[in-house]
């Protein structure tokens, strides 16, 4: 493990981490060392990575059994595991969310590399979810301790229908051709450091137990705690950079502020147990299998 350096990047989220090849498999010391970092740090970013894909994907392996690319969008031909998240094909969204919320086991951990970027903008924004649970008043903290909430693919978080053109309705109807809804708690226990999270983002739309319009009030409260800037990574992309964050414990935003100029990056993701609450009982599945998507992580 000589020569592995981190670098913290804010107070409450995110490091820079040097001195690791991620060309070349990691061995256990190195790999300890990233996971234990990452349980810290929540989001980490390597430089000068000179990845492929299938590197990628080796990398991603360190964390454990990698998931296909989404549940209902497809990913690159040939490569079962890696989304493009590209500018062209319509994937710049500003939209707080957690990775996939909507199936049962939802990602653990997603790494982001960085393909093409624009001259200007295209930064991604990471939260760190428990420190906007730390941050919370006594008495939301003990509202939102009891609180389940239901998270669909099945809405619009980018722009209403009625100025969807051809190629935006077509993208919109293969994202929800298969419908998902699940129940998570609001606040996830994470598995491995026992912080408390709030798990919520723009997937989770209705409040167990509530009305839509109550619900949008109290998810609205609880996410301005998330969304506070003392517990955001503004991550600036050069080339050749990869992301790595705790899909469990965080949301990030991609910012769509350059003018359309061409982004690319390409995602994997990490395959996640089964979210769990303060009380220890697991999140349920209300509609929809992802069975092909994510096998419950051991």
């Amino acid at each position: 493990m000589s020569g592995i350096e981190i670098r913290k990047v804010t107070a409450r989220i995110g490091a820079h981490v040097s001195g690791v090849d991620l060309t070349e498999p990691l061995d256990e010391e190195t790999a300890t060392a990233v996971r234990d970092a990452l349980n810290v740090h929540k989001a980490l970013v390597f430089s000068d990575v000179n990845l492929d894909d299938e590197g990628q994907q080796a990398f991603a392996r360190h964390l454990g059994e990698l998931t296909t690319a989404h549940p209902t969008v497809p990913a690159i031909n040939g490569v079962p595991n890696v989304l493009p998240v590209d500018s062209e094909g319509g994937r710049a969204a500003n939209h707080w969310h957690t990775d996939v919320t909507f199936v049962l086991n939802p990602p653990q951990a997603s790494t982001l590399r960085s393909l093409t970027i624009p001259s200007y903008g295209g930064e991604t924004l990471i939260a760190n979810s428990a420190a906007a649970y730390r941050d919370l008043p006594e008495p939301l903290r003990r509202l939102a301790d009891g609180l389940w909430a239901e998270h669909t693919n099945d809405y619009d978080y980018a722009v209403p229908d009625e100025t969807l053109d051809e190629e935006q309705a077509a993208r919109r109807a293969q994202f929800t051709s298969i419908t998902y809804r699940t129940a998570h708690p609001v606040v996830r226990v994470h598995p491995l450091t026992g912080e408390r999270g709030l798990f919520i983002g723009g997937f989770a739309q209705r409040i167990v137990g509530l009305s839509p319009g109550e619900s949008r009030k109290i998810l609205d409260l609880l996410q301005s705690y998330v969304t506070r800037p003392e517990n955001i990574l503004r991550h600036r992309w050069s080339e050749n950079q990869l992301v790595l964050f705790d899909n469990r414990i965080t949301q990030h935003y991609a910012v769509d502020n350059y003018d359309g100029l061409p982004r690319r990056l390409h995602r994997v993701t990490v395959a996640g147990d089964i979210p769990v609450g303060i009380e220890g009982k697991e999140s349920y599945s209300i509609e929809g299998d992802a069975s092909h998507y994510s096998a419950v992580a051991a």
